[in-house]
């Protein structure tokens, strides 16, 4: 990994603009370049704008190796832009227009605006218990803890890497 990484980033360093031209060759059937800016700020801990190879490495360890626990705060801290310890429906809507626009033309059923606003209503209806507009911590780790999906869904992560 390292030595692939040197060679995409000679500079030892990854600002957005090539973070999201390499994270393109992943995914040749959508735009992936919205949903690279929220992976890319996820792996940017200290905020200055690049990523590093410890950086990725720290960020693939907890996605690939990380508890159950530590993959849902990943995930939180993905869907939750501004890092107000809050995801709200904008947020949300945002991550998941990203997701199916990086799809392309593999997402299913094929999607619209409307789709991708009733998946998002969908898991607020789940996620947000008290009905106050955003997802906490707590309402997204309780939801995600019980739904055996989202479990799944996680432990792909298991077998790539």
């Amino acid at each position: 990994m390292y030595r692939g990484f040197k060679q995409e980033c000679p500079s030892g360093i990854v600002n957005e603009e090539t973070f999201k031209k390499i994270y393109a060759q992943f995914f040749p059937q959508g735009d992936s370049s919205a949903y690279a800016h929220y992976v890319f700020n996820a792996f940017d801990h200290n905020k200055n704008g690049s990523i590093n190879f410890e950086d990725i490495v720290m960020g693939l360890s907890v996605l690939s190796r990380g508890t159950y626990q530590e993959r849902l705060q990943w995930a939180f801290n993905l869907y939750d832009v501004n890092g107000d310890g809050l995801i709200t429906r904008d947020e949300m809507l945002d991550i998941v227009t990203a997701i199916y626009d990086m799809m392309g033309r593999f997402s299913e059923p094929l999607t619209d605006e409307s789709t991708v606003q009733d998946h998002v209503n969908k898991v607020f209806q789940k996620m947000d218990v008290n009905r106050d507009g955003v997802i906490t911590m707590d309402e997204f780790m309780d939801t995600c803890w019980k739904d055996e999906n989202i479990s799944k869904g996680l432990a792909l992560f298991d077998t790539v890497l």
